[in-house]
Order: structure tokens, then sequence, then C-alpha cells
């Protein structure tokens, strides 16, 4: 026997989320990497956000696939509405979306880009989160990197890459007055390493600054009010 009650609270609780489809749709970015294009198929869509687990298929420019690559929830959350498609391939631009879903970079600074899979919302206060592949050139693939994943995954969204300093920066905050900021240093064959962090502190007028950084190999600790 049907249970009645739980099958109307079903049916309410869709209604309300607008017309959710079922199925894989698709969508191609171009203009994100230098070297690569990327056709994303996701499993669900709503009018202005798609997720849920999906499929990342790199391709080179002249077309030829490269790798395929797995979210578990590859969010896309658009800024306008949009009418979902299973049948056409919607280009996707970076202005479209919120958070980008992929991202492209040399967060390892060996020369090559990376990777970044959009997975979730496990950052910092629900901000984005990442899993970071790195190409490793001996295999001739990108592979997941559980260092750099860690810190695109437990901040405030992806991280900013600082090519000239060779570092990563990454931010968090704690209620309203408490706001960090971080530095990692890629160290080459080894992994990463925190050598900056500053703390402001807003709940003073003025605020209090507390900045750490590590110098040859030692903590320093500087503080000033701004």
């Amino acid at each position: 026997m049907i249970n009645t009650s739980l099958f109307y609270k079903s049916l309410s609780a869709l209604m309300l989320l607008g017309p959710l489809c079922f199925g894989q749709y698709r969508f191609a970015m171009e203009g994100a990497s230098k070297k690569y294009n990327t056709e994303i198929d996701v499993e669900e869509c709503l009018t202005d956000q798609c997720g849920h687990k999906a499929n990342v298929v790199l391709f080179n420019k002249n077309g030829e696939k490269i790798q395929t690559l797995v979210s578990d929830n590859l969010i896309l959350s658009f800024k306008e509405s949009f009418k979902p498609s299973k049948v056409n391939v919607i280009s996707l631009t970076q202005e479209m979306v919120y958070e980008s879903p992929v991202v492209f970079g040399d967060f390892n600074f060996d020369g090559t880009e990376d990777v970044a899979l959009r997975n979730g919302n496990a950052g910092n206060y629900s901000s984005a989160s990442y899993d970071v592949y790195v190409f490793n050139s001996t295999r001739n693939q990108f592979v997941p990197s559980k260092e750099l994943t860690d810190i695109a995954s437990n901040y405030q969204g992806m991280f900013e890459v600082d090519y000239e300093r060779k570092r990563l920066i990454t931010y968090a905050r704690s209620g309203a007055s408490l706001h960090y900021t971080y530095e990692y240093q890629v160290i080459p064959n080894k992994g990463i390493d925190l050598v900056y962090e500053k703390i402001g502190d807003v709940s003073e007028d003025p605020p209090k600054i507390t900045v750490r950084e590590k110098i040859s190999n030692k903590w320093v600790v500087k503080k000033s009010s701004k």
C-alpha cells in the first residue's frame, strides 16, 4: 500500500523546488584554459542551479579527449535563470556563474596547468569547495592532490595563486569580527607549508592586526592597530 501522506509531502517539496529536471545536462567551457577545453555533464538542473554528480571531460584545443574527471557534487549557481536542456550543449562562461565549476592554473609552480573541480559547499561558512588535480608529466595525466584539495576545501572558496611570489593565498573568517589570511609556499617534491598568517580583529576601534610569518624556519609575530 502506498503511503499517501509521504507521497503528497514529497510532491509538495518538489513543487516548492520549481522545475526540477533529471538526467544529463551538458555545458562547454572554452576560455578557462590556455591548453584545454572542457565539457561538463551534470546530473540535475533547476532554472538557476545545477548540481550533484558530474563528469568533467578535458580536451586539448584540437578536440582530442585527454581525461575524464568526476565530481560528486559539482554545483553551478547561475546569476540569471536559464532553461535547462538535455539536447543542446550550453556554452558556459565564468561571467554566468557565481563560482567557476572548473578552475585552471599552475597551482604547484612546475610550469604545467593544473585543474580544480567544484565539489560542493564544504568551505568556511559553507563557501565553495574544490577538488584539486595536478598534472603529472610522468603519467601524462591529472592526479589528485590531497594537500591542495585541503586548502581549496576548508577556507573561503578556491585559493588565489601569486605567481610572482609563488604562494597560494586563502581566506577565512570567524563570526563578523575575525578575518584571516593564510599564505602557503609550495615545496617541490615535498608538499606545501604555511608561511604567513594574518588575523584581523575588527571588533575594536581601531582594529587589531596580528601577523605571523615564518622566516628562516622560525615564526615571527608582529602586532599592530590600524
